[in-house]
């Protein structure tokens, strides 16, 4: 049996953007739809044309684009009560965004109609069918969300299917049920929409949202039931909890369903637009999130990672390629050999199984004095590469010093004293900085600048400090995390020592010799 084609409807740019802490300009927007439709979304909800003039600008500009796969749909309400749609400034701002497809929400929940609308049954399905039928008549397509459905469903049965058959009577093409609370669990859906497509045989979609963490399976519930819409947000944001995740349903309906929803060849753009969305409204990646997080396919288990080496299928449940992402290895001290022979043949490290064992204790002893290596990759990297029989480090260190003093009319300022072998010659150098660590680095820099041009390019992205057992006051020992970047590719490294001068020298060093043998 040949399964539809689910469309799928992306209201990132509305809904979404009523999420907490996630705003978009409208030229973020237009950036995002493009990626949408790069990815080939059926449909793309730019906003509500009425309700602010940053969405009035997204459909002013949207619409001289030219769009290759998505269509532009234009979000509003019904007309209100007390008159009809032609003279409705709502319906009159949906038609003058001139989005080819029109979404309009009416309410389905009796509690909505009398205590928020505060009007009649009969008036609330005038509305919804007379909405409908009027942009209909304004060559408009009509997609119909069916706000509070399954809540209204659950109040007033008869009432929940009206307000379909009105939609559905005023010409909607597409009559969407909506989750709008959150709060419907998976065997609640699967029932009710047994019986609307007894009584509504029009096409049917879904929209969920995850105040009760059920957004994606009841999406999923839906379309095995026979919806042919889902509707949803990347990463799912969205009001509250979030609306359902587009990319982990995308990912379900194709890899695990056996649906298609997307143009071929576009599932392995998931992870891209997933952080395109995210860097453009400034958030934070999920590293946990399902697909397209970059701790989806991480393995730090030694008997995980022993396992993955002789078989991919062994720890992952799709081969991460498949949504863009990629399979990582973390080393820490629940690490086994083969996180480190991982380790080595990623950063290209020539190391024999047993030559590993030596990194492995120390790792293993280090984690225990304080140290972390999962997110300190390059320090791994260094210590593997110290163990290749005839490595010779870019610089020795013989010893260095540093001074903080506090002077009259010039303040706070720290002075470094650095001694470094470099290509058997010993070099003595001397800097100010802003602080001791700026000095060191600077200190270190000018020894190692006539020899390795390429570390002018290297710049301290990213200085993290943690403290790891505060009960032990200003002796507490001190964790260094230092993220380096050279334009190209950045790194991090570690150090830790109850002195945080030396904690800071031990990731600045491996920061510098990691750089250095990345750059020839």
């Amino acid at each position: 049996m040949t399964l539809p084609l689910i469309q799928i409807y992306d209201t990132t740019l509305r809904d979404g953007t009523q999420s907490e802490g996630f705003s978009l300009s409208a030229s973020d927007k237009i950036r995002v739809a493009q990626k949408l439709d790069a990815l080939g979304v059926a449909f793309i909800e730019g906003g509500w044309p009425g309700s602010n003039p940053k969405d009035v600008e997204f459909f002013v500009r949207a619409r001289d684009m030219d769009w290759k796969h998505a269509q532009i749909a234009a979000f509003g309400s019904t007309c209100r009560v007390k008159g009809g749609p032609e003279d409705d400034a709502n319906i009159k701002a949906l038609l003058d965004s001139r989005a080819p497809v029109c979404t309009i929400f009416g309410k389905s929940w009796t509690l909505h109609v009398k205590e928020v609308l505060l009007t009649t049954l009969e008036d609330n399905l005038r509305i919804i069918e007379q909405s409908v039928a009027y942009l209909r008549s304004q060559n408009r397509r009509v997609i119909y969300d069916a706000e509070h459905f399954f809540d209204g469903y659950k109040a007033d049965p008869a009432y929940a299917l009206e307000t379909l058959q009105a939609a559905i009577r005023g010409g909607a093409e597409t009559v969407v049920l909506c989750d709008t609370n959150g709060g419907t669990l998976p065997w609640e859906i699967e029932r009710i929409i047994h019986d609307v497509r007894r009584a509504a045989p029009t096409p049917f979609g879904i929209h969920t949202h995850n105040d009760s963490e059920c957004a994606v399976v009841n999406s999923l519930i839906a379309v095995r039931e026979g919806a042919t819409q889902v509707q949803g947000t990347i990463n799912g944001v969205g009001e509250r909890c979030g609306n359902a995740n587009l990319i982990s349903i995308i990912a379900d309906l194709e890899l695990k369903m056996g649906y298609k929803c997307l143009p071929e060849g576009s599932l392995a753009k998931l992870t891209e637009l997933s952080h395109f969305v995210d860097e453009v409204a400034n958030v934070t990646p999920d590293d946990h999130q399902p697909y397209v997080g970059k701790s989806a396919f991480a393995h730090k288990g030694g008997v995980h990672v022993a396992a993955m080496r002789r078989s991919a299928q062994s720890y992952q449940h799709v081969p991460p390629e498949a949504v863009g992402n990629k399979m990582r290895v973390v080393v820490s001290d629940l690490s086994g050999r083969g996180n480190l022979l991982s380790k080595a043949e990623e950063h290209g490290v020539e190391v024999e199984g047993e030559e590993v064992v030596p990194v492995l204790n120390e790792i293993k002893e280090l984690e225990a004095r304080g140290f972390s290596f999962e997110a300190a990759e390059a320090s791994v990297a260094m210590m593997l590469k110290r163990q290749e029989m005839h490595y010779q480090p870019p610089f020795e260190l013989i010893d260095f010093l540093v001074n903080v003093e506090h002077r009259s009319g010039r303040g706070i300022f720290a002075e470094a004293a650095v001694k470094v072998r470099v290509k058997g010659e010993v070099l003595h150098t001397a800097a100010e900085g802003n602080g001791p660590v700026h000095a060191l680095d600077l200190a270190l820099r000018k020894a190692l600048l006539p020899h390795y041009p390429a570390l002018k390019n290297f710049q301290l992205a990213d200085y993290k400090v943690r403290i790891l057992d505060g009960s032990n006051g200003t002796a507490a020992l001190t964790r260094v995390l230092i993220d380096t970047q050279n334009g190209v590719k950045r790194w991090s490294t570690v150090g830790a020592s109850a002195n945080i001068i030396e904690a800071s020298w031990q990731a600045l060093v491996d920061a510098i010799e990691y750089g250095l043998l990345m750059a020839g």
